[in-house]
C-alpha cells in the first residue's frame, strides 16, 4: 500500500509519522543516538507537536504507536532527567508534564493502538495504557511492567490511576509494589494487552485492530452481553472485584491487607511502596483527577527522598559497570567459545547453568567419578526443568540448553577451553594441583579462574607456568540467582585475561566488579567482622532472633545468624581463621563455632545450626531457634530485643573494613565497593552501600561513632586511617571532592 509522509516530520526528532492511504497513521519513536527509547525532558513538547499535526490532518482516522528501535518499545523515563530535579516541586512538575502528554493520547480524537515489542516499562507502559488498545509480541524480550518502586519512586505519568482501572486493584498493586515484569502472554492473561502475536507482525496486527476501531468493530465498541457479564462477575477475579474493589468496606480490607504485607517486606524502609497504596486509593475514592494530583505530589516528594537518591545512584553505577572492562589498560576481551568447569557441586552446577543459558556457550563439567558427574548433570537439568515448570522456557529450549552441557571424569575436551573455572573445595594444595593438571592439557592462553571465596589467588598462581592467565572468579550462591561476580586479579594477571573474564561474566548475566588480590578479597573480608560481631552479641546475651530482627529492620534481607546457617558454619569458621591469621586481633573469631561443628551443627545443610531445619517451621512461618546453642556459646539469652544501635554496631564494622580495602587499593573505586556490598552481601540498597553511608553521615560522624564503640568494646572498632584523614579534610567517596583510590600494593 502506498503511503505519504507528513510535512511536519523532522528527522532529528524522536517521533516520525507515516500516514497510510487507509487512514492509519503509524507513529514511530526512535530517540536519536540512544540504544533504547526513553522519555526525556522534551518528550511532552515532541508529543504535543506530533499529535497536534495529526489532529489537523483530516486523513488520519486512527493511530498506531510503535518503536523505531529493533528490540525495544519504550524502556521508561530518562533517569538522568529525574536525578536533575533538585526539589520536590521540580520533580512534581515533571510528573504533571508526563500526565499531560498521556492525557492527550487518551483524549485524542482518533483511537490509538500500541504495537509493543521489547521493553515496555515505566513511562513506556504508562504510554501504552493511555492508548485504546495494546498488541504485544510473544518475543522473550517483550516485558511489561512498572518498576519505579525499585528506584524508590512510583509511576508518575498516570500509571497509578490507569493500571487499576484496566486490570483491577489487586493485580495492579502486585505489579507496582514488586516491580514485576510480565511477558506478552502473562500480560494478555491479566488483561494488560489485547492480543499477542509474533514480533514480525506486531505492527501489522496493530494496524488491523486500528482499522476495526475505525469501522466500529473493535473490542471496545460494544459492551459484553448480560450472560457474558454475569459469568465474568462470578469468576474468581470477578468476585474479588465485586467484593473488595467495588465497595468502600471491601476496599478498606484490601488496602489494609496490602499495607500490612508491604510493611512486613519493607519494614518501613522503602516509603515508595506505602505512597503507591495511598495514591491508588485516592484515585479510587476521589476520582481520576484527584488521583493524578496525588500521584504528582507523591512523585515529587519521592524523587528527592534520600532513599530514591541512593537507589538511583545504584542504577547509574550498574549502568557504568556494563561499560567497564575491569582494567584501565587499552585491551579487548578475547573471544570465548567453550568453558570448562571443574567440580560438579552446587557452585559448579550454577556456573554451568548460567554459562549455557545466559552466555549461550558450550560447558564441559568435570569431577572425580561418574557418580559425581551424573549428579551434577542431573542438577543442571533440574535447574532448567524448574524454569520449564514455571513456563519460562519451552521443552525445546530446555533440550537445547542441556545439549550445551557435557560431563567427564578426565580432562578430555579441555584442550580447546578458552576459560576453565575451578569450583572445588577450599584447599590450597588441591587448587594448585588442579592448575598444573589443566595447564598440562590446555593451551598457554587458557584462562584459569578459581571460584574461591578466601584463598589468595597469588598463592594459587604460584603453581602456574603462566601466572598471567590466573585470576579468581568468585560467584555467590546460588549462582543462578545471585547477581554479583567478583573477579580477583594479582599483580601478574594480564589485562587481556581480566577483560576476557569480565566480558564472560557480563554474558552470564552478572554485575561484575574487579578487585585486587588479598586475604578475603573484598566481599568476604568485609563480611567477616559483621558476622563476628553478631556472634559477640550472642555471647553477650542477645537472643538469636533479636539479633536477626535488628538487622532485618535495618534493611538486610536476612539476619547475620541466619546467614551463618545458610553459608555453613564450618565454611565460616575456616574463612574466619584465614582472615584472623592475615589481619590479627581485629578479625579474631568468637569462640563457639568449633563447638557447634563438633556437635554436628553445620547449618541448613546438616539440618541444624543456630536454627532447626529438621523440624517444621514455627509461628509466623519462621524456623525455630535451637536453645541448646546458647550453652555451646556459654551464653544466657536475657536480651530479647535489639535496637538500631545493635544494627549499627555490626554495620559500622563492615563499613570500616570496606574503607580499609579502599585505602589498601583492593578496590578500584568506591562505586565498586558499594555495588559489591549490595549485590553480593545484601547491604541495604536504600542506604546506597558502605561508602555512600560514610558520605551520608559524614566521615567525622562515622569516626566519632567508631571511637565511642572502640572505647566500649575494644580496638576492632578503631577507625580506618583514611576515615580520620577524610574527617579532617572534608573529602567524600562520591561527588566533587571525592578521595582518590590508593595504588594497589601487593600483599606479601
Amino acid at each position: 500500500m502506498s503511503t505519504t509522509m507528513m510535512e511536519e516530520q523532522v528527522a532529528a526528532e524522536a517521533l516520525t509519522v507515516e500516514v497510510r492511504d487507509d487512514g492509519v497513521a503509524v507513529v514511530r519513536m526512535d530517540v536519536p543516538g540512544e540504544p533504547v527509547n526513553t522519555l526525556k525532558a522534551d518528550f511532552e513538547e515532541t508529543f504535543a507537536r506530533t499529535f497536534e499535526a495529526l489532529d489537523r490532518d483530516p486523513r488520519v482516522k486512527a493511530v498506531v504507536f510503535a518503536s523505531g528501535k529493533p528490540d525495544s518499545f519504550v524502556a521508561g523515563a530518562d533517569i538522568g532527567m529525574l536525578e536533575g530535579a533538585k526539589t520536590a516541586a521540580a520533580a512534581a512538575a515533571l510528573s504533571r508534564k508526563g500526565q499531560a502528554a498521556m492525557d492527550k493520547l487518551e483524549g485524542f480524537r482518533a483511537p490509538i493502538v500500541a504495537a509493543i515489542h521489547g521493553a515496555c516499562l515505566g513511562g513506556g507502559l504508562e504510554l501504552a495504557l493511555a492508548c485504546r488498545e495494546r498488541v504485544a509480541s510473544d518475543d522473550r524480550r517483550t516485558k511489561l511492567g512498572l518498576p519505579e518502586v525499585q528506584l524508590g519512586l512510583l509511576p508518575g505519568a498516570g500509571g497509578t490511576q490507569r493500571l487499576p482501572r484496566l486490570v483491577g486493584v489487586a493485580s495492579s498493586l502486585d505489579l507496582m509494589l514488586t516491580g514485576r515484569q510480565l511477558d506478552g502472554r502473562r500480560a494478555l492473561k491479566l488483561g494488560l494487552v489485547d492480543e499477542v502475536v509474533p514480533a514480525a507482525i506486531v505492527v501489522d496486527v496493530a494496524i488491523a485492530r486500528a482499522k476495526k476501531l475505525i469501522s466500529g468493530e473493535g473490542r471496545k465498541a460494544s459492551k459484553p452481553g448480560f450472560g457474558a457479564r454475569l459469568r465474568e462477575l462470578f469468576s474468581a477475579e470477578g468476585l474479588t472485584e465485586l467484593g473488595l474493589e467495588k465497595n468502600p468496606l471491601g476496599r478498606k480490607v484490601l488496602f489494609d491487607r496490602a499495607r500490612e504485607e508491604t510493611l512486613k517486606k519493607t519494614r518501613g524502609n522503602y516509603p515508595a511502596a506505602e505512597r503507591i497504596l495511598d495514591v491508588v486509593r485516592v484515585g479510587l475514592e476521589r476520582g481520576l483527577r484527584a488521583g493524578l494530583e496525588a500521584e504528582a505530589e507523591a512523585f515529587g516528594q519521592l524523587v528527592v527522598s534520600p532513599e530514591a537518591r541512593q537507589l538511583m545512584g545504584i542504577y547509574f553505577a550498574t549502568q557504568a559497570l556494563k561499560k567497564d572492562k575491569g582494567t584501565d589498560e587499552p585491551v579487548e576481551p578475547r573471544p570465548v567459545a567453550k568453558v570448562g568447569v571443574l567440580g560438579c557441586g552446587l557452585m559448579g552446577q550454577g556456573i554451568a547453568c548460567v554459562t549455557a543459558q545466559q552466555a549461550k556457550l558450550q560447558v564441559r563439567l568435570r569431577d572425580r567419578d561418574h557418580q559425581a558427574v551424573g549428579r551434577g548433570l542431573a542438577k543442571v537439568r533440574a535447574l532448567f526443568d524448574g524454569q520449564l515448570k514455571r513456563r519460562r522456557i519451552t521443552v525445546l529450549e530446555r533440550d537445547r540448553l542441556m545439549a550445551r552441557v557435557s560431563g567427564t571424569t578426565t580432562y578430555h575436551g579441555f584442550k580447546n577451553a578458552d576459560v576453565v573455572i575451578e569450583a572445588v573445595f577450599e584447599d590450597l594444595e588441591l587448587k594448585r594441583r588442579i592448575v598444573r593438571e589443566v595447564e598440562a592439557v590446555a593451551g598457554a592462553t587458557t584462562v584459569f579462574a578459581s571460584n574461591t571465596s578466601s584463598l589468595p589467588i597469588a598463592k594459587i598462581a604460584e603453581a602456574s607456568a603462566h601466572p598471567e592467565t590466573v585470576l579468581g572468579m568468585h560467584y555467590f550462591s546460588p549462582v543462578e540467582k545471585m547477581p554479583l561476580l567478583e573477579i580477583i586479579v594479582t599483580d601478574k594477571t594480564a589485562p587481556w585475561a581480566t577483560a576476557t573474564c569480565v566480558e564472560l561474566g557480563k554474558k552470564q548475566g552478572k554485575t561484575v566488579i574487579v578487585v585486587m588480590d588479598g586475604p578475603g578479597f573484598y566481599t568476604t573480608r568485609i563480611l567477616a567482622p559483621y558476622m563476628n560481631e553478631a556472634s559477640r552479641l550472642l555471647s553477650e546475651g542477645y537472643a538469636i532472633e533479636a539479633i536477626d530482627e535488628a538487622l532485618l529492620d535495618f534493611g538486610f534481607p536476612v539476619g547475620p545468624i541466619t546467614l551463618m546457617d545458610e553459608v555453613g558454619i564450618d565454611v565460616g569458621e575456616k574463612v574466619g581463621h584465614i582472615l584472623h591469621e592475615a589481619f590479627g586481633e581485629r578479625m579474631a573469631p568468637v569462640t563457639g563455632a568449633e563447638r557447634l561443628i563438633k556437635d554436628g551443627r553445620l547449618g541448613r545443610k546438616s539440618g541444624k545450626g543456630f536454627y532447626r531445619y529438621d523440624v517444621d517451621k514455627g509461628k509466623g512461618d519462621k524456623r525455630p531457634v535451637d536453645p541448646t546453642v546458647y550453652d555451646l556459646f556459654g551464653a544466657k539469652p536475657d536480651k530479647h530485643h535489639a535496637g538500631e544501635d545493635v544494627a549499627w554496631r555490626c554495620t559500622l564494622l563492615l563499613v570500616n573494613e570496606a574503607v580499609r580495602c579502599f585505602e589498601e587499593g583492593i578496590l578500584r573505586s568506591a562505586r565498586d565497593g558499594d555495588i559489591g556490598a549490595i549485590f553480593g552481601l545484601g547491604f541495604p540498597p536504600f542506604r546506597g552501600g558502605p561508602f555512600r553511608v560514610v558520605d551520608a553521615l559524614g566521615a567525622r560522624e562515622v569516626v566519632s561513632r567508631l571511637e565511642r564503640l572502640e572505647a566500649q568494646h575494644g580496638m576492632r572498632f578503631a577507625p580506618a586511617p583514611l576515615l580520620r584523614e577524610m574527617a579532617a579534610s572534608g573529602e567524600t567517596f562520591h561527588g566533587e571532592r571525592r578521595v582518590k583510590p590508593r595504588e594497589w600494593r601487593p600483599t606479601a
